[in-house]
């Protein structure tokens, strides 16, 4: 049978993956209790007291009319309706929320996890190969090193949870017809934390513009795009989890990201493969015990 995916996954629609990213985050809340994690009166208070303050300062500062307001309520419906909170919350403010929240680890830096995470991909060996389509495009890439703690003593058998997006810039569960944990998978580290897994190296792409989020970028003559990048979850008995993305040298969205994602230290250096076609890339993930 002649694999189509190619094609029809480019018809994918803001809306539709919006829907998705909303679903799966509801159903991690529910799976987790059903809420996010408590926050006191005060703290809801000081927050949202200082939040809708600036709006309101800005408002005067800026002598906003009401033609310009009911712009903005009339997008702010459409977020809803389009199903991209995830995606407008994910793309422009999850960053400050993550260095806020990591700030205290000596380990690996971590960054955003972004609105396109899926818990529960298969589960390979350390030398694994991630799922992927017959003829899969990409540059093949074998991503080794190894997970530590910052002892330096090795983690046998921690997991990397890796997804990213295919050479359309798509990603598995949020485009149509591509195969369910298409370019998702989770790896075991070995007895020494070591690992050597094969995957393909992503392409650069834009967040969905065909949205409410697209409309903002229009209107604020922003550019939609992102780096190429791995997604990582890394995870160990008795460590924090890192959530990060790697990113590729070279990329002209490295220092524009629209996430404002990339940082130094998630930057990978890809060689040539010396014994296969392609390329390979060391990177060592370094854990903080729990506090």
């Amino acid at each position: 049978m002649t694999d189509t995916s190619y094609q029809t996954e480019s018809t994918a629609r803001a809306a539709d993956s919006g829907a998705n990213a909303s679903a799966q985050f509801r159903e991690r809340m529910a799976s987790s209790g059903g809420r996010p994690g408590v926050v006191d009166h005060e703290r809801v208070n000081l927050l949202a007291g200082k939040a809708v303050k600036a709006l309101n300062d800005l408002i005067v500062e800026e002598q906003v009319s009401y033609t310009e307001y009911n712009a903005l309520k009339a997008w702010l419906i459409r977020v809803g309706e389009d199903g991209e909170w995830p995606l407008f919350l994910d793309v422009w403010l999850e960053h400050s929320v993550e260095e806020v929240a990591n700030a205290h680890r000596e380990g690996s830096k971590g960054t955003i996890e972004g609105p396109y995470y899926i818990g529960g991909s298969p589960e390979f060996a350390s030398d694994g190969t991630i799922p992927m389509r017959d003829g899969e495009p990409g540059t093949p890439l074998v991503f080794e090193g190894q997970v530590r703690s910052v002892d330096g003593s090795p983690l046998a058998g921690a997991k990397l949870e890796l997804w990213h997006a295919d050479d359309l810039g798509f990603y598995s569960q949020f485009a149509p017809d591509l195969p369910e944990w298409n370019l998702r998978g989770t790896f075991v580290a070995d007895d020494d934390g070591r690992y050597a897994f094969h995957t393909l190296r992503p392409a650069p792409y834009q967040i969905p513009t065909d949205g409410a989020c697209g409309q903002l970028i229009a209107a604020a003559g922003w550019h939609a795009w992102r780096p190429a990048h791995l997604h990582f979850k890394v995870s160990a008995p008795g460590h924090e989890l890192i959530t990060t993305q790697l990113y590729f040298p070279g990329d002209p969205h490295n220092e524009d990201d629209i996430a404002s994602a990339v940082k130094p230290e998630l930057m990978l250096d890809p060689r040539d493969n010396p014994n296969a076609d392609g390329e390979i890339v060391s990177y060592d993930f370094v854990m903080d015990p729990e506090q």
